[in-house]
């Protein structure tokens, strides 16, 4: 990339409001996640009868919950853990299903549609309903909630890759390419992979966000991440029998994934715009 096109980007970046904002928030959520391996405020994993309910204090910042425990050690923890579902999930997706999509816009005919029928198929099971069944055969924990949103998300890149590849396959100089000699593979690799690289990384952004709200959902369910490993959406479950007694047992943790997916989906809009300034344009 030549000095002028990464001025150029960067001052796209700092031009949009949404990534700025959006970048802020997640990166404030990574060093939080990176800073609680480390290091907490309080304790995590003890539980202190004594202290149970204490009210928000210079050595309890945001209080204590019902065994003890520093609630603000427990949200930066739990980040961990959101982070590392959305990480892992993702990544799954995104590698299986842009393979996927990639192979299907390059073969067609029956291997293309064998793929999306596979990835209709697949819709049919939410995450959650993935989740429960692999729960059945493999019993609960933080692993299988990551390969049920894992293999949600395979299909959602799948679908979204072959759509933007078959745009790219009929444009003209994936033609000249073809008439010179090339084959599929590094037409693929050279031409229709970087040219949609662009939609891939946003998409991705957008189902980091909801691999977050589905591991919340499934922890919340008791699915997912198991104790005493904090996790935002089992720290609702445990405050949902203190909602009039305790309230901000509750608010505290919905309130951090409220923050962490308005950041994501504030991010993925901000790069759709950056990465492709037509949008910003229109708007």
């Amino acid at each position: 990339m030549s000095n002028t096109a990464s001025n150029s980007f960067i001052s796209r970046c700092a031009k949009s409001r949404s990534f700025v904002i959006g970048g802020t928030i997640t990166g404030f959520l990574l060093v939080c996640a990176i800073v609680s391996l480390f290091w907490t405020p309080g304790t995590v994993y003890d539980i202190v009868i004594k202290d149970r309910f204490l009210t928000p204090s210079a050595d309890h910042l945001l209080g204590t919950d019902q065994f003890g425990r520093d609630v603000l050690s427990m949200l930066m923890t739990g980040t961990q853990n959101s982070i590392t579902v959305g990480i892992v999930a993702v990544s799954i997706g995104l590698f299986a299903g842009v393979g996927l999509g990639l192979l299907a816009a390059a073969r067609k005919g029956w291997t293309e549609e064998l793929i999306m029928r596979l990835s209709d198929f697949s819709f049919a099971f939410p995450a959650i309903l993935s989740a429960i069944m692999i729960t059945a055969i493999l019993g609960p924990g933080g692993v299988n909630s990551i390969i049920a949103i894992g293999i949600y998300n395979i299909p959602v890149f799948a679908r979204l890759t072959r759509g933007s590849a078959n745009a790219i396959w009929a444009r003209e100089y994936v033609m000249a390419a073809r008439a010179s000699g090339k084959n599929k593979l590094s037409i693929t690799l050279e031409h229709v992979l970087p040219n949609i690289l662009s939609i891939i990384i946003v998409q991705a952004t957008i189902q980091f966000a909801l691999a977050i709200l589905a591991e919340a959902a499934l922890s919340y369910l008791g699915l997912g991440t198991q104790p005493p490993h904090p996790s935002w959406g089992r720290m609702l479950n445990e405050a949902q029998t203190l909602m009039f007694l305790h309230p901000m047992q509750a608010v505290y943790p919905g309130a951090a994934i409220a923050l962490a997916v308005f950041g994501l989906n504030l991010l993925g809009d901000g790069l759709r715009d950056i990465l492709d300034p037509r949008l910003s344009r229109k708007r």
